[in-house]
């Protein structure tokens, strides 16, 4: 074995190492989120009581704003360590699934859960780029490649929409739990030892084409969690929009009082699915481009072309629904979970139940 293979076989088990470290830090942020929820349930007494103090607290400071300025003083007041408000069926909660159950513990299980879930992103990322170094190449591609690459991109762009100050924190949980599934199959059912790609792989369009439709994938994904949430969330609404009905409660009504308001979840899957729409255009451009580089045509209705071409005309069907129909809620929900369908279906059905020139990079 000569000394550049062993160092490429050192860096390959590197990255896995870190892989699995990854694996286990996202496993106590799953935990610290699942606290955060639970925690972060109370009573209905006690949130009716946090809601109520909440309130005479900003009475307190309306009555003691006159009087200040009458001894012509200011008036010091402590301010809450968290800001409650009553559940609605309309109104947006505090960010933070424990910050809207009211608990300072609930809110201080979340803030240790991004914290984890940064530091299981760092050790993420470095798997994903000692496995390209130890081949000296992109880092998709085969399918285990691109399920690692695919989950750091989407806690990637959780990460940056927090910091952007968006209020996304109850993404947390559904996003560390997909990216435990996710890294979980990765490893034990789709795992390809690190190895050099075919020649028609070798191209900077391995950059370009494939690093656009895991990004687009990772926001679109993003979009689909939301859109899922709208539809729990719009239910709920509705039967408290019906006094008469039956009523949500139990563990059910405490999840769901702490997500924003469905219509806020609607905005958010719509923006997103619209903002990376034209990445995912452009995906499908640079991989004609490639084609016709590769095998000398542009469009040979290989299954991933045409399933990479219906995804887009799913939400290319979507988008249009909503901005000329003036679809909105349910309806548009559905098509665009659909959409999201065609997606998985593209990534995981295509490339292991259909033989076509995209096989040969093997799963």
């Amino acid at each position: 074995m000569n000394l550049a293979a062993a160092a490429n076989e050192n860096m390959a088990h590197t990255s896995n190492v870190l892989i699995y470290s990854a694996m286990a830090v996202y496993t106590l942020a799953f935990l610290a989120h699942m606290s955060e929820w639970v925690f972060g349930s109370r009573s209905k007494v006690g949130r009716t009581a946090a809601a109520l103090t909440a309130d005479a607290t900003r009475t307190t400071v309306a009555a003691a704003a006159p009087a200040a300025r009458k001894a012509g003083g200011t008036a010091v007041l402590e301010r809450p360590k968290v800001v409650t408000r009553a559940a609605s069926g309309t109104r947006d909660v505090p960010d933070g699934p424990g910050a809207a159950g009211g608990t300072e513990k609930g809110d201080l299980y979340g803030r240790i859960a991004i914290s984890l879930t940064v530091l299981a992103w760092a050790i993420h990322v470095g798997g994903v780029v000692t496995r390209a170094l130890s081949v000296q190449r992109a880092p998709w591609g085969n399918m285990y490649e691109f399920s690692t690459t695919f989950a750091a991109v989407a806690v990637t762009a959780y990460l940056v929409l927090l910091a952007m100050k968006k209020r996304v924190r109850w993404l947390g949980l559904p996003l560390v739990t997909t990216v435990l599934l996710d890294l979980g199959l990765a490893i034990s059912v789709l795992y390809t030892a690190s190895d050099q790609l075919v020649p028609a792989l070798h191209s900077v369009w391995l950059w370009i084409h494939v690093s656009c439709a895991i990004i687009s994938g990772a926001v679109l994904y993003l979009g689909a969690v939301s859109t899922i949430l709208f539809l729990f969330r719009d239910r709920y609404e509705a039967k408290l929009a019906n006094p008469d009905g039956p009523q949500p409660g139990g563990f059910a009504r405490s999840v769901l009082e702490r997500l924003p308001s469905s219509a806020s979840l609607d905005k958010f899957a719509y923006r997103v699915n619209a903002t990376v729409f034209p990445l995912w255009t452009f995906t499908i451009i640079a991989g004609a481009i490639w084609a016709e580089a590769a095998w000398g045509r542009y469009w040979g209705w290989d299954p991933k072309e045409v399933w990479t071409f219906i995804t887009w005309v799913a939400y290319a069907a979507y988008l249009h629904a909503r901005a000329t129909a003036g679809w909105k809620g349910r309806k548009a929900a559905w098509l665009g979970l659909i959409a999201f369908a065609c997606y998985l279906f593209n990534y995981y059905g295509v490339n292991i139940f259909v033989t076509g020139l995209h096989s040969y990079a093997g799963v």
